[in-house]
């Protein structure tokens, strides 16, 4: 079982690679703090995992919580001391020899999620439910956009954004508000044609790859990847099903031009066209 799952780590990144070279001239540029915004650091274990939301991150901060010992067991941590208990270092607040030290010696990994539905889950955590942040900042701005005739209810609140809507901004130019870690491509949230990931996990295959890697780090024993869907957890998981239905909400070029915002994603990490 393992030699299965270190051949198919050894083709996604060699996709990754190649999917760089061919696309990328930036493989030497330098480092900078900002290219490892996202990544955070385990000292003890020595990881530095990559932040990709809506592709089992929250649940990803849980076990790094317990590896650094944190916490004893991933089941005690709240969705809010994951996100706001800064609990966890980034790799952007340590110094240049720091965040060097760390790239060169540290295993580094990131996990991601077929590009479509990894959209159509941020929009239905963001804007299908009471949200005191992305419906006053994105919604407001999106509705007094891209709806006719909208209701002075709908512009006070930003609430009720369409997919269709929420996708006109997204491949609007010039976007009333800007991007947002939930929707960017991880193509430029960890920078994989600069650094040089150890680890490629995959959302489809979160349970497999997750403990293949715990393994991979020498993790205790009794700790494997937490089941549990972090919120809304009354609500199904967005499945390849629920991703098609939101779609079907669009023109073909829309659709079109949605495949082609996340082409690089799509390409680099070996997801097929939907």
């Amino acid at each position: 079982k393992w030699k299965s799952l270190y051949q198919i780590q050894g083709e996604r990144k060699r996709i990754m690679r190649e999917t760089c070279s061919k696309y990328k001239s930036n493989n030497r540029r330098i480092i900078t703090p900002y290219h490892v915004s996202r990544i955070f650091v385990e000292d003890k274990y020595r990881v530095l995992y990559c932040e990709v939301p809506k592709a089992g991150c929250s649940n990803w901060k849980r076990v790094l919580m317990v590896l650094n010992g944190l916490a004893s067991s991933t089941k005690d941590i709240q969705h809010n001391t994951v996100h706001y208990g800064n609990y966890l270092k980034r790799l952007d607040g340590f110094d240049h020899k720091g965040i060097y030290h760390r790239l060169n010696t540290y295993t580094k990994m990131l996990f991601i999620r077929e590009p479509f539905e990894k959209l159509v889950s941020a929009f239905r955590d963001k804007f299908e439910h009471p949200n005191n942040y992305y419906h006053p900042v994105f919604g407001k701005a999106i509705i007094s956009r891209y709806r006719v005739n909208a209701t002075k209810e709908a512009l006070r609140t930003g609430s009720g954004v369409k997919f269709k809507e929420f996708i006109q901004y997204l491949l609007d130019v010039h976007r009333p508000v800007g991007m947002d870690i939930h929707w960017d491509h991880v193509n430029r949230l960890c920078s994989p044609c600069l650094i040089d990931y150890d680890f490629v996990g995959k959302f489809e295959s979160m349970e497999e790859d997750a403990n293949f890697f715990l393994h991979l780090i020498g993790a205790p024993q009794n700790l494997t990847f937490p089941k549990f869907k972090d919120r809304h957890s009354n609500e199904e998981r967005t499945t390849t099903q629920i991703t098609q239905r939101y779609f079907a909400q669009l023109s073909p070029s829309q659709r079109q031009q949605s495949y082609d915002f996340y082409y690089m994603d799509y390409l680099m990490f070996n997801y097929s066209k939907p």
